[in-house]
């Protein structure tokens, strides 16, 4: 743990010489964090119609209403809470996103700048190199989410009605951006690792890892249209098939992360 200690603060220090990598999480993290806000909040103090006064909210809020956590809601509030509930699952793309930043330039990255045949020279194991860099893209990412999270929360608590931010703090919320959310980014930087062992063009593996992304769009769309429900039993399944899927893709990564073939090939 040493050395993948040792290895992960070089991979946090080359990131703070480089903050332009997160640009597009940040894009995405706002773009997630305004967009509700936007539905709930402004266009019905700009437009003078509150949520609770259309038809096409009324049945949604009386649905949630019988939810523990919205129980104590008026109706607009418990209309407020269901779209931040919702658009919780795009907070979840931010840590996608800046994981998907970094990854790519992890292993291509250092095959390019010819930095990475000195670290595979060394006892340090394929897993131990691969966590390393995994881990060096992933927290970063998860500082980001917790901070957008923060962010939406405390918007909740301002700009919304009374008791709307609570609902974001059930289990339900918190299982999707703290198991869900380092879950998904975990898949996509393993799979990004994957291509990225193999080939010389990081935006290959920027594209493979960014495939993590249609499953979670499908969950949105998925609530949006009430096509389903996602209640903290199905996010608890969906969490334990994360995690089945990311040991697969990390026993995969060392098997395809050939040291000989790429200290050979690139020096």
């Amino acid at each position: 743990m040493k050395r993948v200690a040792a290895l992960l603060a070089k991979e946090l220090a080359d990131l703070r010489g480089n903050p332009a990598v997160f640009v597009p999480a940040l894009i995405t993290g706002f773009f997630s964090i305004v967009m509700p806000f936007m539905i709930a909040v402004a266009v019905p103090f700009f437009t003078g119609e509150r949520l609770s006064d259309s038809s096409d909210f009324t049945i949604a809020a009386e649905m949630y209403q019988r939810e523990p956590a919205a129980r104590h809601l008026e109706p607009e509030g418990a209309i407020q809470a269901m779209i931040f509930q919702q658009f919780l699952i795009l907070l979840v793309l931010t840590p996608v996103a800046a994981a998907m930043s970094v990854a790519a330039y992890a292993v291509v990255g250092e095959k390019q700048a010819r930095t990475l045949e000195p670290l595979l020279a060394t006892p340090i194991t394929t897993f131990e190199l691969l966590l390393a860099k995994i881990l060096g893209a992933l927290i970063p990412g998860m500082i980001l989410a917790t901070g957008c999270f923060t962010i939406y929360v405390l918007g909740a608590a301002v700009l919304a009605e009374s008791g709307v931010y609570q609902t974001l703090l059930v289990p339900r919320a918190l299982m999707i951006m703290f198991l869900l959310g380092p879950l998904a980014a975990l898949a996509a930087l393993e799979m990004a690792v994957c291509v990225s062992s193999r080939v010389n063009d990081a935006r290959s593996a920027q594209q493979i890892g960014a495939l993590i992304i249609l499953p979670i769009s499908g969950l949105l769309v998925a609530e949006f249209t009430n096509n389903l429900l996602l209640t903290s039993r199905l996010i608890g399944l969906i969490c334990v098939a994360l995690a089945m899927l990311d040991m697969v893709l990390m026993s995969i990564a060392i098997r395809l992360f050939d040291r000989e073939s790429i200290l050979t090939r690139w020096t």
